[in-house]
């Protein structure tokens, strides 16, 4: 009889917290039960302000989906905003806890001191490293690979096909000047400077894949190193390159009424015959805006990677696509515009490397044109001058501009 006492005081002091604990789920926004089908009902989004920003169980569902989570409830309850002067064991710390402390490290808003004055010294928790790795390595290597694999495939098949675009008619001999040594030096340095970016770029990102596995991580260690180094240095006469073919062509490819014809026609492979075409056809013209804005956003993005935290790109963006309502055109969620200055570094090198290989596959498509898809068209750049016949075919009204006002420009000799 005492055991059967004693069991029942245990079990009531026990359940007793608990009891004393429960509070109203209409208050503080828990989950409640319905009773008619027993099924669980989730928090909404504007819980969390009678929570103190505390995650909800639909926070903690979406996030494990991958879904976008509103944590501004939180990001705004760490107590470092308060008016209250500082006062008790608190000290420094004025209202806020413990839990706020932590909350404003979690979202870079404690007030933090470093040895070490670098933009990211203070920044002491910041979560997007996995998100970074795992698009790195996942979507970013696997769609990497199939642009460049697919346009590589895509050409082949397209040679197979279709052969080497010749002549209509043989070449007179006489030679026209089509680009001077300045154009063709600013062309040669923009071209080789972006090769050895894409050569070193792909081993950083295809390296620990394809180069591990066969030379060893020794081996790796040693080329991905000189790799970094002659990135980073060769950028600079890229980025010298695309200044001066910008300066010298950019006149030469506004886009104007021969090339609506030129792409109706395919240039040349529907309607039969080449159609009319000035010094650059509508084909070079989208190459040339391809490189200058491909060319100049890898650049910033790559400045930005140059100089870490100096110069960020990501969150003003974000703020002014969200300003615009783009995305809430088509239903999508704000972009964040909070990012942690490692953040910002991860995003540069994501885009970076995105915009790189898509430019690389449009660059394939012109040196294949320019070399073994093409008759004639790599002496424009090679050595500088085409044979008439070639510029009457392909750029006619050019040819025509030039017998009229630089007639010197033609050749009469036979070579």
């Amino acid at each position: 009889m005492l055991k059967a006492f004693a069991a029942l005081v245990l079990s009531v002091g026990l359940t007793g917290p608990a009891f004393a604990q429960y509070v109203d789920p209409a208050v503080t926004g828990a989950a409640q039960t319905d009773s008619a089908t027993g099924a669980g009902s989730v928090p909404t989004m504007g819980d969390r302000a009678t929570t103190g920003g505390a995650a909800t169980l639909d926070d903690i569902l979406r996030r494990q989906n991958g879904a976008p989570v509103d944590d501004s409830a939180r990001r705004e309850s760490t107590g470092f905003d308060s008016d209250i002067p500082a006062s008790g064991v608190l000290g420094p710390s004025g209202v806020a806890s413990d839990s706020d402390q932590w909350r404003a490290l979690r979202y870079d808003r404690a007030d933090v001191t470093s040895v070490n004055n670098g933009p990211a010294a203070t920044t002491l928790i910041q979560d997007g490293g996995m998100t970074w790795l795992e698009a790195r390595r996942g979507p970013l290597a696997f769609w990497g690979g199939v642009i460049l694999l697919g346009s590589l495939a895509l050409l082949a098949v397209f040679y197979i096909f279709r052969g080497k675009m010749r002549m209509d008619h043989p070449p007179t001999g006489r030679r026209v000047e089509r680009f001077k040594a300045i154009e063709r030096f600013g062309h040669w340095l923009l071209a080789t400077s972006f090769i050895v970016l894409g050569v070193t770029g792909l081993l950083s990102l295809f390296g620990r894949k394809v180069f591990i596995p066969i030379f060893g991580h020794e081996s790796f260690a040693a080329v991905a190193s000189a790799s970094k180094w002659v990135h980073d240095n060769i950028s600079w006469a890229f980025m010298i390159a695309l200044v001066m073919i910008f300066v010298m062509w950019v006149m030469n490819n506004i886009p104007d009424r021969t090339d609506l014809k030129w792409l109706a026609r395919g240039g040349g492979m529907f309607g039969g015959g080449h159609p009319p075409a000035k010094k650059f056809n509508a084909g070079q013209k989208l190459i040339f805006w391809a490189v200058i804005v491909f060319g100049l956003t890898i650049s910033l993005s790559g400045l930005s990677l140059l100089f870490p935290f100096q110069l960020n790109l990501f969150a003003k963006t974000f703020g002014i696509i969200n300003d615009i309502g783009v995305l809430s055109w088509v239903g999508l969620s704000p972009l964040p515009t909070d990012l942690a200055p490692q953040e910002e570094m991860a995003l540069a090198q994501i885009w970076h490397a995105a915009m790189a290989l898509i430019l690389t596959a449009i660059i394939f498509f012109h040196i294949y044109l320019g070399t073994v898809g093409m008759e004639g068209a790599f002496d424009a750049m090679g050595r500088g001058d085409v044979d008439e016949e070639w510029a009457h075919e392909h750029h006619n009204l050019w040819l025509e501009q030039v017998r009229q006002t630089q007639p010197e420009k033609i050749s009469e000799r036979r070579i």
